[in-house]
């Protein structure tokens, strides 16, 4: 029993420490999103910062999945997003919406 519980803990710290920074993500889109979300990425996309956190989440998971090409940015995005897991596509799209505020 002393086994399990052990194990219990070193898997919540190991959690814990692996915990997902938004901010630390976020830095590769503010090269062309902007600090702030605040940018047309190449002039050609959304502002981010104006946009819900479903509809970033949507869009996330859209270009992840190789099914959205907003503004033929499609092969792009997909190219940034693909290697986030849903808990840092998650972890992103409430983290955006709190940019502009």
């Amino acid at each position: 029993m002393k086994k399990v519980m052990a194990l219990g803990l070193i898997s919540a710290l190991a959690c814990s420490a692996f915990a997902v920074d938004p901010a630390t993500l976020y830095k590769k889109c503010a090269t062309c999103h902007g600090a702030k979300g605040e940018k047309k990425a190449l002039n050609k996309s959304n502002i981010i910062a104006t946009m819900s956190a479903e509809q970033i989440k949507t869009a996330l998971e859209g270009y992840k999945a190789g099914t959205l090409n907003i503004h033929g940015q499609g092969k792009m995005m997909n190219m940034q997003v693909k290697n986030l897991s849903a808990q840092e596509i998650d972890a992103l799209s409430q983290y955006i919406p709190t940019l502009n505020k």
